[in-house]
């Protein structure tokens, strides 16, 4: 459900590509990453109510190098706009881009203001972790928050299984279809805990293709061959899991 309408990717056709999802998905997760996106995920919702729904945030390689007035104005934002959204984030932490130790503590210092937001306003949490995935669950689990999901989840066997442990949740994206290890972890761990997403307009089951909401339908098809379940009963499952993270 986790995909980026707003980017400027979709510009030339994202009503054609709204339309494309309508006739596969139930709704539409648009996930903002600074206070631009934040805003233009507000307007998709509102002009597509009861199938686009909006979450705010920050990305982590943005908050490597932000100044703390940006974080304010994206906390204000958020707080502003807290009954139109359905959970806070994405956020979280990537070291994978950011390598200098200074960058890293910027982006865990930013990671756990919005964590304590989530706490404090009882919102789901969509945290965006690459290479410091067990790091990040650590942050997490420093604050009373109901319902986090670790989106597009690459991180390993071993922490995945902390984080549903938690009673946590993690989203397998549609590169899931190629990726020998999303492909392993959907197998070993419950489907009961397993969000699907396209990230759209990136990691498009389709190479070469621009990623689109659409297409989730694919990691759907997947999971079901993995699973080896039927794909009906796949959708309803993960289907059901999204809903109740985010109260759709």
């Amino acid at each position: 459900m986790h995909c980026h309408l707003d980017f400027k990717d979709f510009n030339r056709n994202r009503e054609e590509v709204i339309e494309r999802a309508r006739k596969k998905l139930d709704a539409v997760i648009d996930s903002g990453v600074g206070p631009g996106g934040n805003r233009r995920a507000l307007e998709l919702a509102s002009q597509h109510p009861d199938f686009i729904y909006a979450t705010m945030g920050f990305h982590p390689t943005d908050a490597s190098k932000a100044r703390r007035e940006l974080i304010e104005e994206v906390v204000s934002q958020i707080e502003s706009s807290i009954d139109r959204i359905v959970a806070i984030g994405e956020t979280g932490m990537d070291f994978h881009h950011t390598r200098d130790p200074g960058g890293r503590k910027k982006q865990e210092d930013t990671f756990r203001v919005f964590a304590g937001l989530a706490a404090e306003y009882e919102m789901p949490l969509v945290v965006h972790a690459r290479d410091a995935e067990e790091r990040a669950l650590e942050a997490v689990l420093d604050y009373s928050i109901p319902l986090v999901v670790f989106h597009c989840y690459s991180g390993s066997h071993e922490t995945a299984r902390r984080i549903i442990d938690e009673g946590y949740y993690i989203s397998v994206p549609t590169m899931v279809v190629f990726s020998e290890h999303h492909m392993d972890l959907v197998e070993k761990l419950p489907l009961e805990n397993i969000l699907t997403e396209t990230d759209s307009p990136y990691l498009s089951p389709f190479r070469g293709k621009r990623n689109e909401p659409a297409f989730v339908e694919e990691a759907v098809k997947k999971i079901a061959e993995i699973k080896d379940i039927k794909v009906g009963e796949a959708d309803r499952i993960t289907t059901e899991n999204a809903r109740k993270v985010f109260g759709l």
